[in-house]
């Protein structure tokens, strides 16, 4: 059984190693192929290092390396000139220190290939360097930047640092343009996409895939990669868990999957998938292997909710309009993968696409962000494992008391006298614990304000503002928003607010097996 490389980029290291390669090869010879310069946005941990490593041995010549992969003969691999950069793999605490760590690299790049710089202006330099490596080896050179914007980034709560450096970045990609006739192919890639006006002005050849149908898949694993590629650990794993192949495939769509860049086509997350089949163990590994220590402030000083973020279409226009730090926060969370497409809303010639979590294991940490940074909540870790067990159990009661018990623990300044801020505090409380929760779903005569599914029980919550709970159990008979769940064992669930005591008053609990036939 091939091993699992987590954690590793090098296409060669993977290759030699015999670890598990998913064949991303055609992809890649279409791009390659065109010689187009290309520019790809996809979040982090999602095999962007990789890719870049395998463009570099593609066109370093190293044939043998894609013995039994889609590109080994269809591709002429010839040795090009390369300048590999990783923009992450610089010291970015600030502006200066950046631009002393990239000149080392440019620096250091020189000594290798022996070439003497003329200039200390690190755009100079780099612009240089394309044109003493082409005339050097008397070929055309392929470059590879990876993570083009971290420096940005790591300054996103700091406008004025992070226009600094965007000033500078313009200035240094633009020779890429200015030398074309002596590169050969280019690949850029980072998390965030850029703006007409941002880092990218300058390049307007630059092809962006981000959202191309056709390379929607190039990135994650598919359905069929996922089921191909590890059968023998699926096996092994459902065997270890006590569990049918069949449940096992089901939980890691469920948790897994659901990331869309197109929203037609869905992938799942390399990360998480590499690290439950050596854990065996459903958790959310891809959200705490190291979300931006940015986020909690982020969130916290926009009183960012689930709601704010997918209650608006967007359109493609939408990414590259604005520059990161000033865009709408639904922007910077799709880019960041922790919103994804869910569809695609067509509005005549003009398509917009619909936003949510792309699954569980987002939907639950993300929601955990949110309870700390907006309702000031620490230390989740029982009230998560208790909401669970009550759900498990059906003891509808007892998971109310949780509830109650959670939003007593908000400081009192953070208290507001809204019922949506309620409807958004319910919802995130219940995905904290990993469970199939909706917000605001539509039905064809009104929205229920918090769904949940587990198993084959429905639970439909409806909650009030100094209203009373056979109110709020009225208005989900009247509103029938039970209809779409014919079928199951449906539970409406009518909740009382007071403002006055911040809490959940009273409530009625309505279990009704005549839906499954219907009133």
């Amino acid at each position: 059984m091939k091993k699992l490389p987590i954690g590793v980029q090098d296409y060669k290291k993977i290759i030699e190693g015999n670890y598990v390669y998913v064949d991303k090869t055609k992809y890649i010879y279409d791009l390659i192929s065109s010689e187009v310069p290309i520019f790809l946005s996809r979040p982090r941990r999602f095999g962007k290092s990789l890719t870049v490593s395998t463009l570099y041995y593609i066109f370093k010549g190293e044939k043998e390396l894609f013995k039994d992969t889609y590109i080994y003969d269809r591709w002429e691999f010839k040795e090009y000139p390369i300048i590999k950069l990783d923009m992450s793999d610089n010291n970015l605490n600030s502006y200066e220190e950046f631009i002393k760590s990239l000149y080392d690299k440019i620096n250091e790049l020189y000594k290798e290939q022996e070439i003497e710089p003329t200039t200390d202006d690190l755009p100079t330099m780099f612009g240089n360097l394309i044109t003493g490596l082409s005339k050097k080896h008397k070929k055309r050179v392929v470059i590879l930047i990876d993570e083009y914007e971290a420096p940005i980034l790591e300054h996103l709560n700091n406008k004025k640092e992070a226009e600094k450096v965007r000033r500078f970045l313009r200035e240094f990609y633009k020779k890429i343009k200015t030398k074309d006739e002596y590169i050969k192919f280019v690949f850029i890639t980072g998390i965030t996409k850029f703006t007409k006006t941002g880092v990218f002005s300058a390049l307007n050849n630059l092809n962006d895939i981000s959202l191309n149908k056709k390379y929607s898949q190039m990135l994650g694993y598919t359905q069929e990669e996922l089921e191909f590629y590890f059968k023998d650990h699926i096996k092994e794993t459902s065997e270890e868990m006590g569990i049918s192949e069949e449940e096992l495939l089901k939980g890691l769509k469920e948790y897994y999957n659901g990331f869309s860049f197109d929203g037609e086509h869905y992938v799942y997350n390399p990360f998480s998938i590499l690290k439950f089949f050596e854990e065996k163990k459903f958790q959310n590994y891809w959200f705490e292997s190291g979300s931006p220590s940015f986020l909690y402030e982020y969130i916290k000083n926009r009183k960012i909710t689930y709601e704010d973020l997918v209650k608006e279409t967007v359109s493609a226009m939408d990414f590259s309009t604005r520059e990161i730090e000033d865009a709408n926060a639904n922007i910077f969370f799709t880019q960041a993968g922790y919103l994804t497409f869910k569809g695609i809303k067509k509005l005549g010639l003009k398509e917009k696409y619909i936003l949510d979590y792309p699954n569980i294991e987002v939907k639950s940490s993300f929601s955990r962000l949110i309870l700390e940074a907006n309702y000031g909540l620490k230390g989740l870790d029982e009230a998560e494992n208790i909401i669970y067990e009550k759900i498990y159990d059906n003891d509808i009661e007892g998971l109310i008391e949780e509830i109650k018990k959670v939003i007593s623990s908000i400081p009192y300044n953070l208290h507001e006298k809204e019922e949506r801020y309620y409807h958004s505090l319910i919802f995130a409380i219940l995905a904290i614990a990993g469970l199939n929760v909706r917000a605001e779903e539509m039905t064809n005569i009104g929205r229920s304000d918090v769904v949940l599914e587990f198993n084959e029980r429905v639970y439909i919550i409806e909650a009030k503002l100094d209203k009373s709970a056979e109110e709020a159990i009225k208005q989900i008979k009247e509103k029938k928003y039970y209809e779409k769940y014919r079928g199951k064992e449906i539970y409406l669930i009518g909740i009382n607010i007071s403002s006055e005591k911040r809490n959940i008053e009273d409530y009625i609990i309505e279990k009704d097996t005549s839906l499954r036939e219907g009133f």
